[in-house]
């Protein structure tokens, strides 16, 4: 057991009893625990298999690559509704630890398999740009190229920001407001 994933534990006032319950199961399953992002973290080989992260409601036992597990038992959850690879097993009570056991066991060998075949999650999808997005690249060359030349997943964010605004007047505004930080080459949270 590693001591720094001991302290973090040790100062979890969310959900101690249940990371400590699943602990000697990820170890048992050869995997190496360490921290990283700030949470206790699991890999096998160098590899990231599964990390742990306290939500306010549940822990969540996220696997890096679910979404290429078979998930036979049917108790993976998707992230949210753009995650394309994370899958978590969400934990409410060290029951739910302890009556899950087996299906971690088996889930974690699947995805210390899906690594060693190399397997990855195939690309995302071309994006469905929002009109008003859309319509502001089909009339502005520059703006145009700009966008092109940011990476996929800049371009992702901030299609999804726009999109997220149920007005088409709250959307214009938005692509508006941040075209000069695109022109400047310039993801979303950038400075």
């Amino acid at each position: 057991m590693n001591t720094e994933v001991d302290a973090y534990v040790a100062r979890s006032d969310k959900w101690p009893k249940e990371m400590a319950a699943l602990r000697p199961i990820l170890l048992s399953a050869g995997l190496t625990e360490e921290i990283k992002w700030g949470k206790p973290c699991y890999s096998h080989e160098g590899r990231n298999i599964v990390i742990l992260q306290e939500m306010n409601d549940f822990l969540s036992l996220m696997f890096f690559k679910g979404a290429l597990l078979n998930d036979a038992a049917g108790v993976l959850e998707e992230q949210g509704p753009n995650s394309r690879s994370a899958r978590r097993i969400v934990f409410t009570s060290p029951q739910d630890v302890a009556r899950l056991s087996e299906t971690v066991r088996t889930y974690v060998g699947e995805a210390i398999d899906v690594e060693d075949a190399g397997l990855e999650v195939g690309p995302a999808p071309d994006p469905i740009l929002i009109d008003e997005l859309q319509n502001r690249i089909d009339t502005d060359a520059a703006f145009k190229a700009a966008f092109e030349s940011l990476t996929p997943g800049r371009q992702r964010e901030y299609n999804l920001y726009f999109s997220d605004a149920k007005q088409a007047k709250t959307r214009q505004a938005r692509v508006d407001k941040y075209a000069a930080k695109i022109m400047e080459g310039k993801g979303f949270r950038d400075r």
